[in-house]
């Protein structure tokens, strides 16, 4: 039984929502989301309430029924509001600055870490002295931004003992003990 499925979703205003030929189009704010639905779910909008029914109770349906809800919801969200993440690098010489869509990176190895960023992502780096580099990625689509900000943290993730790494603003690293003599 799928809860978040079932759950509805406010659409405001600022959004209009389409669904013909199993396509779902969220439009808002300059902005286009399409998301493709499996053959067989029907989205009803009514009176600003956007609900998702799955044709029938198997399991695959059962597993759709709430990833189908949450990605409409997300795209709704992204087309009113935005997403924003933002990375902090902690470790002696961690850099970070961006020139446009591109983010060079210092972590620690023998070279910087050049990324291309995608156009629908902006980027922006803060460095204040005597305080950790922060890099801010926002965008309309959660699922590319998630994808570019576990790419960018891949490069070094926080490590147990020191806590050197790309961490989230605000993001607690389990610390371990070292060696005991």
């Amino acid at each position: 039984m799928s809860r978040i499925g079932k759950a509805s979703i406010n659409v405001p205003a600022t959004a209009t929502v389409e669904f013909k030929d199993n396509v779902v189009t969220v439009k808002g704010n300059n902005v286009t989301l399409v998301q493709t639905v499996k053959e067989g779910f029907d989205i009803t909008i009514e009176e600003g309430v956007l609900t998702v029914v799955r044709p029938d109770d198997s399991k695959e349906n059962r597993a759709l029924h709430g990833l189908y809800r949450a990605l409409i919801n997300n795209m709704i969200i992204g087309v009113t509001e935005g997403f924003k993440k933002q990375l902090e690098l902690v470790g002696v010489g961690y850099r970070a600055s961006n020139q446009g869509q591109r983010l060079d990176m210092s972590l620690g190895f023998s070279h910087n870490v050049v990324m291309e960023i995608p156009a629908e992502v902006k980027v922006e780096t803060l460095t204040e002295k005597g305080k950790n580099p922060i890099i801010t990625l926002s965008s309309h689509d959660n699922q590319l931004l998630g994808m570019i900000v576990a790419k960018v943290r891949g490069f070094r993730k926080p490590e147990p003992y020191k806590g050197k790494g790309i961490k989230f603003v605000g993001e607690i690293i389990r610390r371990k003990a070292g060696k005991s003599a």
